[in-house]
Formats: structure tokens, sequence, C-alpha cells
């Protein structure tokens, strides 16, 4: 019976969580026998010196440790699913850097990883029952139990303003909201079920990086239909959607130093170990350092423009002019951009893009999202965005000039969610899903007030298949669509927090311009990344010469206990091949198809992000079937489960009229010193083909906002 196997498990005493609970008494007997018993067998095995000896010990060891920090029942409580940890987050969740995110908090009552503190109810349900010599073959390979791979359930890690509801309300948009999970493998509120695939040593996530995703030839394969700014709008979305703030900001000097120096796995540290052969070794030591990070989105789950206004009060009214009676957003005092404005600088220091030019000693740019300098393309969207918000603004005060400051901040804000929300539904997602788009994303139905819109942790995984359409270089170019100067192609890795090159190197247009003419890389099984982001992640910022952006990604999924490529392909209802030949059918690649099971063992292993970027594109699509399947998914939901701009009561039928004739093309139209854009900006475009003068594109008719009553 599983309830009387648990019962004999030998786990400490304390709180009542819900049920009945073991005396004290009752558990130190059972925590003094078990530990003379774990004693008289150490020094019994140990006698023998024996590496088996040794693994057999650190199997007992894990058996105990899963005890106590597993086998927690999901039975809910009180009618509540919100009661008891789900043990993923006892096991992969670190302590999150609160400093930095006060609005964050780990959920209540999560455990503090010790036998000694934790509670256990009884009886304990039987989907809570893991057989322990099964867990400990599985187990046999793990020096520490932090690697254990395991699939989060519904419960979540979430911030002050969030209420565990159904329905629709603003705490759901707070920041501090958790990340979902998606996977079959639990879909009750009781579940327990651990992640178990078919366990090898795995295999570094730097090794993969460097057999599945480097190329040697660093002539990049680039996109003939798509232009530059279809990467640069994919990474603008994610931005306003999800971001898990890793520990590196709150952990002690000692927990940095066992990252940067020890290369020592911690609470905080998960180092991604170099292969010997690796030729970074040489120049960076053993490892590559690596914090881990949360199951916790520090945005708004929403696609609302936040990575405009901030996901949180303070940082939103930190943002805004409030000296002003228009409701405009603060803007740079202390540089202009022929007369157009920057964003205002960040007084955070020491400041990284300071550091990238001692001599300009350019501060980074102070946004609504704390990435907005990242990169020197997103820095331009931010300033675009900036600009048009305050655009925005001044018109609705023209045509209504009883409006207070307050009011044209809220109906400028909610146009540019609006904008961002258009932009991505009717010209981005299309050419990302293709032939997939209808299938996943049908035709607007309207608010659905049972759709959970919150973003899940498979998305974050999912939606960085655009890191494989970012080039080597971005381009920077004149009025007439020719090279801007003699530094006019710039490699990538110069340009991470770079905002001197904008501010005392030309401004944004020569750059907009590059994101108009100048063409993505193409998603290529043989050619996935560019050594600058391989190798050169962050180069200039970092004492480590740079990162590689692929075993960060695959490393990351291993920190948050991801389910392998197969369960995510069962999930969308996809065959999960198990050979080569089965996986050689899905990829049409028999030479990667090999190589992943050289180093995988399985296709059940194969991490999620490189699987799903592995694929074989989608017809007139730029991701493969799984990840059509769970980028589809998600964006429904976060249309369904929001006040989407066209649900009715949000617009009135006029105002939705005239938004439909936003465009990018128009956005730089009207923020820029540009005159000749193309009418479809998305697209791969060569100057001066499919560019038309300005007065060619249609305007945002703001003028049904003049009849909106106060």
């Amino acid at each position: 019976d599983a309830g009387e196997d648990a019962e004999r498990l030998p786990c400490p005493a304390g709180e009542d969580w819900g049920g009945a609970r073991a005396s004290p008494e009752q558990a130190g007997e059972g925590w003094e026998s078990l530990e003379k018993g774990r004693r008289k067998r150490e020094e019994e095995e140990m006698g023998g010196r024996t590496e088996g000896a040794r693994w057999n010990r650190i199997r007992r060891e894990m058996e105990i440790w899963v005890c106590c920090l597993v086998l927690f029942p999901k039975v809910p409580h009180g009618g509540s699913r919100a009661r008891f940890p789900a043990p993923s987050h006892v096991m992969v969740t670190p302590q999150l850097p609160q400093a930095k995110y006060p609005g964050v908090s780990q959920a209540d009552g999560f455990p503090d990883p010790s036998c000694s503190s934790l509670r256990f109810p009884s009886p304990w349900s039987a989907s809570a029952v893991v057989s322990l010599k099964v867990l400990s073959v599985h187990l046999s390979w793990q020096a520490l139990p932090r690697d254990l791979l395991l699939v989060p359930d519904t419960w979540h890690l979430r911030g002050t303003y969030f209420r565990d509801s159904q329905s629709f309300s603003p705490s759901l948009r707070g920041k501090g909201t958790g990340l979902e999970a998606l996977t079959k493998l639990q879909l009750t509120e009781s579940s327990a079920l651990l992640f178990l695939p078919v366990f090898l040593p795995p295999t570094q996530a730097r090794e993969v990086s460097n057999k599945i995703a480097g190329y040697l030839n660093e002539e990049d394969v680039l996109d003939q239909n798509r232009s530059l700014l279809f990467m640069q709008w994919g990474q603008v979305v994610d931005h306003d959607l999800d971001f898990a703030p890793d520990t590196e900001l709150g952990s002690s000097e000692y927990s940095k130093a066992q990252c940067d120096e020890y290369c020592i796995q911690g609470d905080n540290c998960f180092p991604i170990m170099f292969p010997r052969n690796d030729e970074k070794v040489r120049t960076q030591g053993k490892c590559m350092p690596f914090f881990r990070a949360g199951f916790i989105n520090a945005l708004t789950s929403f696609l609302d423009a936040s990575l405009v206004y901030g996901p949180e009060p303070s940082l939103a009214r930190r943002l805004r002019d409030l000296s002003s009676p228009l409701g405009l957003l603060a803007v740079n005092q202390e540089a202009w951009d022929h007369g157009l404005a920057y964003p205002p600088f960040d007084s955070k220091k020491p400041s990284p893009c300071e550091f990238i030019n001692t001599t300009a000693r350019v501060p980074c740019f102070l946004a609504g999202d704390s990435r907005a300098s990242e990169q020197i393309l997103l820095a331009t969207s931010h300033t675009l965005l900036l600009r048009e918000h305050n655009r925005l603004a001044r018109e609705l005060k023209r045509l209504n000039p009883q409006w207070d400051g307050e009011k044209l901040y809220q109906e400028a804000r909610k146009i540019l969610g609006a904008f961002i929300q258009i932009i991505t539904f009717r010209d981005y997602l299309p050419i990302v899903l293709g032939d997939e788009m209808e299938k996943w994303i049908p035709p607007y139905q309207g608010y659905n007030q049972s759709v959970d819109p919150r973003i899940s942790n498979v998305f974050t995984f999912a939606f960085r298949f655009g890191h494989l359409e970012v080039p080597a270089t971005m381009s920077r170019l004149d009025e007439n669509y020719q090279p801007w100067g003699p530094e006019a192609e710039l490699p990538l890795h110069t340009l991470f927090f770079n905002t001197w090159r904008i501010v005392k190197d030309g401004g944004i247009d020569p750059l907009v311009r590059g994101l108009l003419a100048k063409k993505s890389k193409l998603m290529n099984q043989d050619k996935m990344m560019t050594g600058e982001l391989r190798n050169k992640l962050f180069q200039p910022t970092h004492k480590i010469h740079g990162f590689d952006l692929a075993a960060i990604n695959i490393q990351r999924g291993r920190d948050h206990g991801m389910p392998g490529y197969n369960s995510w392909r069962g999930f969308c209802d996809l065959s999960q091949p198990q050979t080569l030949e089965e996986l050689r059918a899905v990829l049409k690649n028999e030479k990667l198809a090999k190589k992943l099971l050289d180093l995988y063992g399985t296709p059940d292993n194969i991490d999620i992000w490189i699987g799903g970027t592995a694929e074989p594109l989608v017809e007139r699509g730029r991701v493969g079937p799984l990840l059509a399947c769970l980028l589809g998914r998600q964006f429904q939901q976060i249309r369904d489960g929001d006040f989407w701009w066209e649900n009715p009561g949000v617009f009135t039928e006029k105002q939705r009229n005239a938004l439909q004739k936003m465009s990018f093309s128009r956005l730089v139209c009207d923020n820029t010193h540009i005159t000749k854009v193309p009418l479809h900006p998305f697209q791969a475009n060569s100057y001066p083909h499919g560019f038309v003068d300005c007065s060619a594109i249609d305007k945002l008719d703001l003028s049904p906002w003049a009849s909106v009553e106060d």
C-alpha cells in the first residue's frame, strides 16, 4: 500500500501541512536508527576502498535525501491547489535576488532544503510514492542533489500581487508570477511525478554547443526572405513577455567566486564545464560561470509594452516625466539625436556600457526592461518606442486639451500596447509559424476567462529560436541605404552594451536602416549559431573573454528541470523517435541525427532547445513542428486570456479600425529622420526595390479618440 510504504520512510516530523504527522519521538527514533545503520555500512564498505562502495553510499544518501525533499504529496488543501510546494521547486529553484527584485517573493511555505525543517502530511497519496531503488539507479551518476531533473507542477512561485485565480485579474499581470508548467507528465493538481528519462551521464552543454550549434565557416547563411527586423522584433516581443532573473545579483562574493574562479556547483552556481580539448580551456580555465535562475517571471506575462513602461509601479513612475502635464515618458537631458529624444541614462553604477568605452563613458539607457542596452539594435528599438509614446501623448493632448497628464499617459500607453500586439500577430507570427499559423492561432473569438495567459516555462526556451537568426555583423546605412562611414559593418560582439555608438557615433537612423534593408541569419541545421554569440557573448564586459549562448540555453534548460525532446514531442502529439532511423526521418538529416545520438544516447535525453531548433522548418515558417506547437499554443493563450486590443470594450469600433492602419514603417517615419521605408518591413528588402516615400505609408488617425468621454 502506497500510504503504508510512505509511513515507513524515515523522514522527520514537524508542522501539520494538511494532514496527520509523525510525532517528534517517532521521527527522532527513525533518524537515529537510520544514522547508525548508515555509519556501519559506510565503515564496512570504505574498508574495501572500492569505487562501487562509494557509489553505493552516495546512492543511499540520495535515497534519504529524496525521501526528505521529493516525496511531497501534491494533494490540494482546503480546495486550493496552492498550498504544497512542488518537488521541482525544492530541487531547482535557487534563492531569488530579493534586493534587485523586491516585488518578487518565493511562495508561501517554500521549504528550507534541509530534512530537519521539513514537515510531512499523512496519509501519503499514491502518486507521491516513488520506488527509491529505481530512483537511486537514475541518480547514481549525480554528485549533487540539485542536478536531479524534475518537471514543475502547477504550484507556482508568485509575486506580491499574484492571486491563484482562474479568472483574469490585474494580479495575473504583475511581475513575479510563476512560469506555468505545460507537460502532460502532470495533469492533475495532486501529481507528484518525477521526470525520469532514460538517464545517461549528461553530455556537457559546451560539448553539445561545439558539436551541434557551432560551425567553422563564419560566412552566415542569410535569410533571403526575412529582414533583420524579423530577428529584432522577436527580441522585443520576448523582452515584453518574460525574464527569469538569475541569482548572480543576489549572491554573496563567496558564491560568485565559486562560479567565477573555482567552478564549484552550489546553491546559486551551476558552472558550464569545458571539454578537455576546448580552445577556451587555455584562456578561461575549466569552466564558464553560470548562475541559476528561478521559475519566476519578473515581468508581466502579457504583450502589453511592459518593456517600455516597466513591470511594476515604482519603475513605471520613475520612467515618467511627472513635471509635464502631457503624460510623457522621461527623456535624456544630456544627449539628443539631431533634435529627437533618447531614453534617459540609467544612474546605476557600475555601468557595463561605460566599461565598453572608458573615454566616451556613455551610460546604459533606462527603460522598462533592464536589458534595454544589451545590444545596440535593442537599444534602438527602445528608443523608437519611447518616442512613439511621447508623439501619441502630444497628439492626444492636441485633440483633447481637457485631458490631464494621467489620462494622456494611460491612453498613449494603451495605444502603444495595441501597436505591439498588432505588429506581433499580424506581421511577425505568420512568418514565424508559416502554414502552422491557423492551426495554432485561429481567428480571435474574444476574451476567454478559462485561459491562463501566464508564460509557460518551456516557452522561454522555445522562443530562443531567435538566437539562431542573429547574423555575425550589424550594418549602419546612410540615407541612400549605402554603407555609413568607415565603420559601417560592425562585429556583433562589439555591440553589446554599446550605447556610445548610438549617442556619439551617428544616432539610431543608420541602425534603423540596417534593420530594414539587411537580412536576418537563416536557421540552418548545419550552421546554427554564429561564433559571435557562441564564443564572444558579452566579451567586452567580462573577464572570461566571452560566453557561449548555445551552452547557456542548454544549461538553463537543465537548471529549470526541463523534460527532454521526446516529452515535448509527445505533448504536441508528434511522433517520438527512438532509433537513429526514426530520428533521421524527423530531422531529415542523418548526419545531425547521428551526432545527437552520439552525444545523448537516446532522443529522450536531447535538451529541448537543441532538439527544437534542430528540426527542419515548417512550410513558409521559420521554426520546426515542435516549436510551432509550443509557440503557437502560448501566443494563443496570451491573446485569448487577455483583454486584447480587439476585445469589445477595450477600444471603440472606430478606434479599432484606425489601429489596424498602424505599421512598423509608419513608426519609423514618425520617429526618425528617415523618409524612405519598405512597404513590407519584415520581408527581405533591397533598396530601392520595395521602398516607398513615407507619404505613401498610412498614418494612424487619432480622431476617434477625440470623441472618447472622460
